[in-house]
C-alpha cells in the first residue's frame, strides 16, 4: 500500500508537531499510513511542489508568518493542476470565510483539536467534501 503523502506547513514548530501528533501513523483505520512532509517556509513548500512530488493533502497554518497558509492555499489552487485538497488552520472561527476565499476544501480552528483535525484530514483523504469546522 502506498502511504498518504501529507504536507504540513507552519512557521511554528509546535503547531507542526500538534498537527503531526493529531494525524498519527494513519488518519483513520481504513486509510493507508501517512508520510508527513514538514515545511516551515513558503519557498521550501513551493520547491517541494515544483519537484512534481505526489501530494494527497496539504495542511496549512493560516496564522504562519511571514507567509500565511491561506495565501499559499490560494496560490496552490491557482497554479497546481489537479491540486490536492487543502485544509487550513485559522486563528478564529470567524476566519472561515478567508479559508473559503483561499479555495481550501476545509478549515479547522486554533488551538488544534486532534480529533477534529484527524477526522477532517481523513475525510479529505477519502475525497469527501467537507464544510468548514
Amino acid at each position: 500500500m502506498a502511504k498518504k503523502q501529507i504536507v504540513v506547513y507552519s512557521d511554528d514548530s509546535s503547531t507542526r508537531t500538534a498537527i503531526i501528533s493529531a494525524l498519527g501513523v494513519r488518519s483513520a483505520s481504513d486509510l493507508d499510513e501517512n508520510q508527513i512532509h514538514e515545511f516551515a517556509t513558503g519557498p521550501a513548500l513551493r520547491a517541494f511542489v515544483d519537484s512534481k512530488a505526489n501530494v494527497d493533502l496539504f495542511i496549512l497554518d493560516g496564522e504562519a508568518a511571514p507567509e500565511g497558509g491561506m495565501g499559499l492555499a490560494r496560490q496552490l489552487k491557482d497554479e497546481v493542476f489537479n491540486c490536492a485538497p487543502v485544509l487550513v488552520i485559522t486563528g478564529r472561527k470567524e476566519d472561515a470565510w478567508l479559508a473559503a476565499w483561499s479555495l481550501a476544501e476545509a478549515s479547522v480552528v486554533h488551538p488544534i483539536d486532534p480529533f477534529t483535525l484527524a477526522k477532517s484530514a481523513a475525510e479529505l483523504l477519502r475525497g469527501t467534501k467537507l464544510a468548514t469546522v
